[in-house]
Formats: structure tokens, C-alpha cells, sequence
């Protein structure tokens, strides 16, 4: 086989299969829409856009491969171009927003605890908004994770030696810098003057439904979070853009070669 013809044969089943790929992420969006968790539902219409999004595309990359036509050739590089350059706008973005912000270390304390003046200030305008808030508390901070923490952690010495998530070292206990004496893994004796001035300090209540979920350690906590996620999402974009840069030369070779057939003809 020629090395135009290999190129064809290439972006033939790449995305052969891609639309395969496609189709699975339209499904999954179908399942994200039947689901009651308002998080779930969300996520549909991303979702199903993506898939859509990825389907299209793969269907002109693949005709104009199986019958070599330049024109279907030529719009399926100009859309992939266009999607490696919003995967490398995305991915820049990301790496900017969650540059700042890794934790301060504790004493006597495993785990790390996060101030929401440490990240952005597009992080903290998001996490200020009363409406963002409410949904991303709905999201990411579940009382049962809180309440869970006396089951798990049956001393208080297991517990200053857990490894805690950001969201239940914020969100669940009172800062630190309190001064507030820990009864146990989920109760804090709050009879003490807190020796901060920090507002969370007064913010945080020991009942099961408040803890410190309006706090902005929890903001932070929470902010930690999505900043891990996102920069797993940019690594593996990282790497998704090699690979499409890799198709988009094989495509380049694939539309030549139809050209050239077409000259001939």
C-alpha cells in the first residue's frame, strides 16, 4: 500500500471509530438527562453537543476518505483545525485559572487546609455569586460526607492523621486558626473565644445540615477541587491534541491524494 493510499486508509477508521466513540457519548448524555441529580442533568446538553459535535465530524472525515473527495476532505481539516485550536485556548485557560492556590500544611495535622483568597479572582468572583454557589454546593459538598467522618475515624488521633479531601478539611471542621478544641471527628467544642478574626469561625455550627458549608474555607475547599479535575481535563487534553494534530497531518496527506485522483479524472 502507497503512503497516500495508507493515509486514506488511516482517517478511514480513525474515524470509523471515532463515530462509534460519538455514538457512546450521545448515549451517555441520553442516560445524564434521565438521572434526578440536578449535577447529572447538567452536564446533558455539554454532553450531547460534544458527541453531536465529534459524530459530525467523523462522518464527512470518513466519506470523504472512503470516496476520496477533496471537498469533504477539505471541510473535515478546517473542523478539525477549529477544534485543535478551542482544545488549545481551553487547556491555556485552565493552566492560567489554576495556576495559584496548593493548601497550607497544619501542625500536628495530615492534611492541608485552603484560603479562597489564594486562588484567582475569577475562581473567588465565581464562588461569591449566591446562584453558582448553591449549585456547586449541591454538587460537591454532601452532608453524608461530614457525617461519615466519626464512623471512619474512630480517635482523634486517626483523624488528625487523615488523609482528608480539600472539601472535608474545609467543609466540614472549622478552620484551624480558630483555636476551637476537637472533640471528635465531627464535633468541636465552640464554647471557646476563638482567637481569629476570621468570619468562618462564627460561620461554623456542629449540626449535621450547617458544619462550615457556607464558609469560605468551604469555597476554597471546593475551588481545590475543580482545580485538580481541571487539571486532569488539561493533561488529557494535552494529549488528545497531540493525537488530533497527528490525524490532521494524516489528513493533509489523505486530501492530497484525493486531489490528486481528481486531476487525473
Amino acid at each position: 500500500m502507497s503512503t497516500a493510499g495508507t493515509s486514506t486508509f488511516v482517517i478511514r477508521w480513525v474515524n470509523f471509530l471515532s463515530m462509534l466513540v460519538a455514538v457512546v457519548v450521545i448515549g451517555y448524555g441520553v442516560w445524564m438527562s434521565s438521572q434526578h441529580d440536578g449535577c447529572h442533568k447538567s452536564l446533558t446538553l455539554p454532553i450531547m453537543a460534544l458527541g453531536s459535535i465529534m459524530f459530525l465530524i467523523s462522518v464527512i472525515g470518513f466519506l470523504g476518505a472512503l470516496k476520496n473527495n477533496s471537498i469533504l476532505l477539505w471541510t473535515y481539516l478546517i473542523m478539525l483545525c477549529l477544534v485543535l485550536v478551542g482544545i488549545l485556548i481551553f487547556t491555556v485557560l485552565v493552566f492560567i485559572v489554576t495556576n495559584n492556590a496548593s493548601g497550607h500544611n497544619v501542625a500536628g495535622f495530615r492534611y492541608k487546609e485552603y484560603q479562597l483568597q489564594d486562588y484567582g479572582s475569577w475562581f473567588i468572583r465565581k464562588l461569591n455569586n449566591t446562584d453558582n454557589w448553591k449549585q456547586l454546593q449541591s454538587c460537591f459538598v454532601k452532608p453524608e460526607v461530614c457525617n461519615s467522618l466519626p464512623k471512619r475515624y474512630k480517635t482523634l488521633k486517626q483523624y488528625k492523621l487523615a488523609n482528608l479531601t480539600p472539601i472535608e478539611a474545609s467543609c466540614c471542621r472549622p478552620p484551624s486558626q480558630c483555636g476551637y478544641p476537637a472533640v471528635n471527628a465531627s464535633y468541636y467544642d465552640l464554647s471557646f473565644h476563638p482567637v481569629s478574626s476570621n468570619k468562618d469561625c462564627k460561620l461554623y455550627k456542629n449540626s449535621k445540615t450547617i458544619k462550615c458549608y457556607n464558609c469560605d474555607s468551604c469555597k476554597a475547599g471546593v475551588a481545590q477541587y475543580i482545580k485538580t479535575e481541571w487539571r486532569v481535563v488539561a493533561i488529557f487534553n494535552v494529549i488528545l491534541f497531540v493525537i488530533l494534530l497527528m490525524i490532521y497531518f494524516v489528513g493533509c496527506c489523505a486530501r492530497r491524494n484525493a486531489a490528486r485522483m481528481h486531476s487525473k479524472v
